[in-house]
């Protein structure tokens, strides 16, 4: 009798590479991505964002440095017509330094005051509401003025001696008042910004 024998197949596996090292799973990499992206859209958001506050705020500047100057001018205005004139009178009635930058500082005080009370007169306010309101909105502005104009003046060497015909007199006056003018400019910014100074006069009008 024959006997048959079997021999086994052998059947090779190839073996699978295990998942540490044939790389992520299809969600885990999928996770990662959109992790990925969402950082992306939040720094794109936030520069977006800085970007905005920037412009924004050079936009706010730019009205606010413009009601500033125009409050400056306006009270450089006033106080240049009662600085000179008191200036002119003083020289020509013969006065020393003080009288004359007393006279000066007290008709700047007059005529810049003045630019303020007779518009707020004229729409038809209350003469001790308006002037409260100039008080308000322009003493710190003319104080820092008249300070550094009449410094600038006793100063400069031969300026308050000077005859109205000699152009040292006036040449120190036009220093005098537009260094005046430079140094209010950021008082008068300062007091707008902060709903003060002439943003009262402005919020009046607006009304």
């Amino acid at each position: 009798m024959m006997q048959i024998t079997l021999i086994p197949t052998i059947r090779l596996h190839a073996e699978k590479p295990e998942a540490c090292c044939a790389g992520l799973k299809p969600q885990e990499s999928g996770h990662i991505d959109h992790e990925d992206h969402r950082q992306h859209d939040h720094h794109e958001r936030g520069g977006h964002q800085v970007h905005d506050g920037h412009h924004g705020a050079r936009h706010e500047a730019a009205p606010l440095n413009r009601t500033a100057f125009m409050a400056t001018v306006h009270c450089l205005t006033g106080c240049s017509i009662g600085e000179v004139l008191g200036m002119v009178l003083g020289t020509v009635l013969g006065w020393s330094n003080w009288p004359t930058v007393t006279l000066a500082v007290a008709l700047a005080f007059l005529f810049g005051y003045g630019m303020t009370l007779w518009p707020l007169h004229h729409a038809e306010m209350a003469w001790s509401t308006a002037f409260g309101l100039a008080f308000a909105s322009d003493t710190l502005s003319m104080v820092t003025m008249e300070f550094v104009d009449n410094a600038i003046m006793l100063v400069i060497p031969g300026a308050m001696d000077a005859g109205l015909s000699d152009p040292l007199f006036w040449g120190s006056l036009v220093v005098s008042l537009v260094l005046a003018g430079a140094a209010a400019f950021p008082v008068n910014r300062w007091l707008i910004a902060r709903g003060k100074g002439h943003a009262l006069v402005h919020a009046h009008h607006g009304h």
